[in-house]
């Protein structure tokens, strides 16, 4: 097995204990028909990652923490270096935050399950 550790398959779509099997079906967030379809159980070490059901709500307060962590983040650089467009800020983040929910929603997820499941053996 290769080395990984936790945010690698965060990032990159992978098993949190293997780290090579996909987590989602679609490689791509913005495969809209199928950017929320999971596999049931890691394709490569069986890994479940539904582990009960309801247990992806607490991925909701990860997704909503990162939408603040970026709204902040880019408050900060328009404040910063773009002060001039400061009146624009809300109409520039609004579209730019409805095109990235796909990828908050899969990363949001990604990163709750990873919380609770230690690589195999020998890994990160």
């Amino acid at each position: 097995m290769a080395r990984h550790n936790r945010l690698y398959s965060v990032f990159f779509n992978k098993c949190p204990r293997c780290g090579v099997g996909d987590f989602f079906v679609s490689k791509s967030a913005y495969d809209l028909k199928n950017f929320e379809k999971m596999h049931k159980h890691c394709p490569h070490c069986g890994e479940n990652l539904v582990p009960e059901p309801g247990f992806y709500q607490g991925a909701l307060y990860m997704s909503y923490a990162f939408y603040v962590a970026f709204m902040v983040i880019a408050f900060l650089i328009c404040v910063n270096f773009f002060e001039q467009y400061l009146d624009y800020f809300l109409f520039a983040i609004i579209p730019i935050l409805v095109i990235l929910t796909p990828w908050f929603y899969r990363l949001a997820r990604r990163s709750w399950l990873a919380l609770f499941i230690k690589p195999a053996a020998g890994e990160i």
